[in-house]
Order: C-alpha cells, then structure tokens, then sequence
C-alpha cells in the first residue's frame, strides 16, 4: 500500500487495531509517503472492525502515527444486506445510524472529525442513502445483481430498481435421460455458497439447475421434478429414480427439454465469488459485444 502510494496514489486503508495503524506507519514512513487511515468500526457484522467505543482511541493513534492521516470510518453492515424481514432490517439499520452519528460525534467534539464515513450496501441502500450519515455507499451487487438478492427483497419494499445483469451460459453435454438434461456447468462454474443458480433462459419455465459435481450439473424439467425429489440427497435413491423414470413407456421424453449443443442460461445465486471463477466476462450492450478480463485472476508476476 505505502510502495503505491509512492507512486503518486492516494491510496486509504482500514485498521481495527493499534498494531495494524502502527505497522502502516512504519510501512508509509519508510517508503516517504502519507496513507490515509480509516477506522473499521464492528456494528454487528463481527468480521473485522473494533467496537465502537474503542473508535477514539484509534482516531487518536492514526492521527498522532507519522505517514498516516486519520481520515473518517468504516461501517459496512454485511449481515443486514439479505434479511428476509423488511422492518427487521430497517431497524437494524436505523440502530447503526445512531451509533455511527454518535461515534462521528464523539470523535469532532475531540477534534477529528471523520471526513469519510464509509458503508451501506446495496440492500441496505435506500435507508443508507436517506440517513445522510454516510459519504460513501459501498453498493456493489446492485450492478449485476444475483438470486440472494433477489430472493431477499428490496430495502423499499416492491420491485428491485436494478436488473439482473450476470447470467452463465452453460451448454447441454448429455440428453440421455428423461427427468433432466446435464450441462457443462458445476461447482466450478457455479459459487454455491448461496442459493442455487435460477434457470432463466433455454429450458423449459421452472426447470431447475442443481450441481453435479465439479464439471457437469443438471436441469430438470418441471413435468419430472418427482425424479429430482425422490432422490433428495441420497446418490442411490436418485439412481434410482432416473433408471426409473427411463424405463417407463408410458413417461415420454419432454419435447420442450433442451437438447445436446443447446444454451441454458443461469442467474448466479451469489454475484461476487461466481465472477471470482471466470478469467473474463463477454459484455454486451444491445449492439457490441466485448470482452473485459477480470482483473483479479491475471497471473501475478514473480518476484525476483
């Protein structure tokens, strides 16, 4: 962080304890340069970030550390971002608005007045916005948005303002069973960390994705979804049920089901470590098509 500063970037960074701002400083003084220090205070989250209480103390350790410059706080609240009750996460916001108001003034009534308070989310973010607290939203997911989100609700109630924007294109690999047709896309296409990806293109209306492993996951039709269900989460049952199901005359194959070659389009379930799979993404905006790599999984030069 100090060697880009250096370079001539403002370059500002969070620390939630003394020993963190005091390695910083010595880092910024060795390399001639000034870092800008925001204090990450914990408001529920319990990820990173010192109490609020102990905010001051901090501001006073960055401000008196040469090459730093104590310049506001962090508050990101990670866990108000998917609440499924809409009151529930109001409140909850509105409870770290008061905090935040009187952690900042605490903090200017001693002198450091926090000039950045960073925070919100794209959940969170029309309480966020109308607070006046922050002076900076950290809105991210709302750019391509995803399943989570989608599923948990707008902060405002109704519609979401923002449209999906992210999708895989996963090709049909194998039809050779009538329940459900596999694609090249599994865990290593698909971050499962959240809901399943939602089948939104090229399949049948109410198909459903499921990961089959690392390489392949299936659709299933929603006319064979007992096959799915039979099954659960037992390999045998599922065997099972599938041999079943192809064995039935009477069970034909569904003539909507996509078929080897073709495209299924999914919506990722959580945005964020789905993209952290692929070296880029193909961009389109109604008339070009573009290529932007993802920056974060190019190759690291070697050290010397």
């Amino acid at each position: 962080m100090a060697a880009l500063a250096a370079g001539g970037a403002r370059i500002g960074v969070t620390a939630d304890d003394a020993g963190q701002i005091a390695r910083l400083s010595n880092a910024a003084v060795a390399a001639g340069t000034v870092l800008d220090l925001v204090v990450d205070l914990d408001l529920g989250t319990h990820r990173t970030g010192a109490y609020p209480a102990d905010a001051l103390d901090l501001a006073r350790a960055a401000d008196a550390a040469p090459g730093l410059r104590f310049a506001g706080l962090q508050a990101y609240l990670g866990h108000l971002q998917h609440m499924d009750d809409l009151d529930q996460r109001r409140a909850a916001d509105e409870a770290a608005f008061a905090t935040l108001r009187a952690t900042a003034a605490i903090l200017a009534e001693a002198g450091l007045p926090p000039g950045v308070i960073t925070g919100g989310g794209t959940g969170t973010h029309v309480h966020d916005l109308a607070s006046g607290v922050f002076t900076e939203l950290q809105a991210g997911s709302y750019a391509l948005m995803d399943v989570e989100y989608a599923d948990c609700g707008a902060p405002g109630g109704g519609d979401w303002p923002f449209a999906p924007g992210l999708f895989i294109a996963a090709a049909v690999v194998s039809d050779r069973h009538k329940s459900h047709v596999v694609v090249d896309a599994g865990f290593k296409a698909v971050a499962v960390d959240g809901p399943f990806a939602r089948v939104v293109a090229g399949a049948a209306p109410g198909s459903l994705w499921r990961p089959m492993g690392d390489e392949h996951g299936l659709i299933a039709h929603p006319d064979l979804m007992a096959v799915l269900k039979a099954g659960g989460r037992d390999p045998m049952a599922f065997a099972q049920a599938v041999a079943q199901a192809d064995a039935d005359p009477g069970q034909p194959r569904p003539a909507d089901a996509p078929r080897v070659g073709e495209v299924v389009w999914l919506q990722p379930g959580h945005c964020d470590p789905t993209i952290n799979l692929y070296d880029a993404l193909h961009v389109w905006d109604g008339q070009t098509l573009e290529r932007w790599p993802v920056d974060a999984r190019r190759r690291s030069q070697e050290r010397p």
